[in-house]
């Protein structure tokens, strides 16, 4: 029997309130990057400009597939789930095998294509919100939704990626709360993922001292501890106005992973209390804007689908930022529309332009 199509209502326009919010935190995002970058651009290539005309290629790219995506009626990803996810997993496998993974700061998280390298966790991020939806859709049992995202969630830790594994995990476990799971299955999962979150850490030399710098964050100021004390350090100096635009010293070298990580200590440094909170601001009108569309999205796979792309924008922004101000460890998850690199970038925007499609329908109770 042919599956009828569920279009609801439909709008004639799109969210033009979250297209000019993202292009907004693009273009702050390239400013960013200009400026966080610079010392260590002009260090390795002497060219300051070197990141952040990649990143703006790569800006480029991307507007140009939300565009497309935009366009694409967002029933067809319900179609091609498995094959994404399948593709995905691929893709991790692949890139934990050494000679094909490429590695740097201790972890193996790129795939090198030659010309360029892509990060494949970024893309199981959006194969686990896509396939997930569609497991819905299907009406699956709890096993169904737990054992793809135990695989993911172990395939990452291999690299190992703690920050973008909890990042998966709340993408699949806010999806399947969502779904009106049974209560105690929900909590006995959560329950088993935390547990399991523990033993990872403790059977982990790299993972375990992440955990001790966060606890301890006074010991070995120059050594495991010396990466939050100069982001702590960046976030006093920024003080309630800031040093000014471009004025940083901390990116002179003294900060590590300005332009990636911890680009936002940089923001913080600059512009301050005042600055922060107005980037805060964008990003809470942001997520609220994306929050809507699942409101409003017309059937039980747009709401699930869109709500596990907000919840990966929103979980990167709460571990990013709350690893700059010591609420959870550092974690090394890119700043949304903000940190240097063209994987998190163009999935992102990739992401914005499939909600901003299903921004187009509403629910035929609305």
């Amino acid at each position: 029997m042919k599956r009828k199509l569920r279009l609801g209502k439909q709008k004639k326009v799109i969210d033009k309130s979250l297209l000019t919010l993202t292009l907004i935190l693009t273009v702050l995002g390239l400013i960013a990057v200009a400026d966080a970058s610079a010392p260590q651009a002009m260090s390795a290539f002497n060219d300051k400009f070197f990141f952040v005309k990649q990143q703006l290629v790569w800006a480029g790219i991307g507007i140009v597939l939300l565009v497309i995506f935009s366009k694409i009626h967002y029933l067809f990803w319900e179609k091609v789930a498995l094959p994404i996810f399948i593709g995905g997993i691929i893709l991790l496998i692949l890139v934990v095998i050494p000679g094909l993974g490429s590695k740097a700061l201790g972890a193996r998280r790129w795939l090198n294509l030659g010309y360029f390298s892509v990060q494949p966790a970024e893309i199981l991020k959006f194969a686990i919100a896509l396939y997930f939806a569609k497991l819905v859709s299907k009406g699956k049992g709890i096993i169904s939704f737990l054992i793809p995202l135990v695989v993911a969630a172990f395939l990452v830790m291999l690299q190992p990626d703690l920050g973008t594994t909890l990042v998966i995990v709340a993408i699949g476990m806010t999806q399947i709360f969502a779904t009106g799971f049974n209560f105690f299955h929900f909590i006995a999962s959560l329950l088993t993922g935390l547990v399991a979150t523990v033993v990872l850490i403790l059977t982990s030399d790299y993972r375990r001292e992440r955990l001790m710098t966060f606890i301890e964050q006074s010991k070995d100021p120059l050594g495991r501890s010396y990466h939050i004390r100069q982001i702590l350090f960046s976030l006093g100096l920024g003080g309630f106005w800031g040093v000014g635009l471009g004025a940083s010293r901390q990116k002179y070298l003294f900060l590590p992973e300005a332009a990636t990580d911890s680009i936002f200590a940089v923001i913080a440094e600059e512009l301050g209390f005042v600055g922060s909170f107005i980037l805060l601001i964008l990003f809470a009108l942001f997520i609220f804007k994306c929050l809507r569309i699942c409101l409003n999205a017309p059937d039980k796979f747009s709401q699930i689908f869109s709500l596990g792309l907000t919840t990966w924008i929103g979980a990167q922004i709460f571990l990013n930022i709350g690893s700059m101000l010591s609420v959870v460890p550092l974690t090394g998850v890119p700043l949304p529309f903000f940190s240097y690199g063209g994987s998190s970038l163009t999935m992102i925007l990739i992401a914005t332009g499939i909600l901003l499609n299903i921004s187009k329908y509403e629910s035929k109770t609305g």
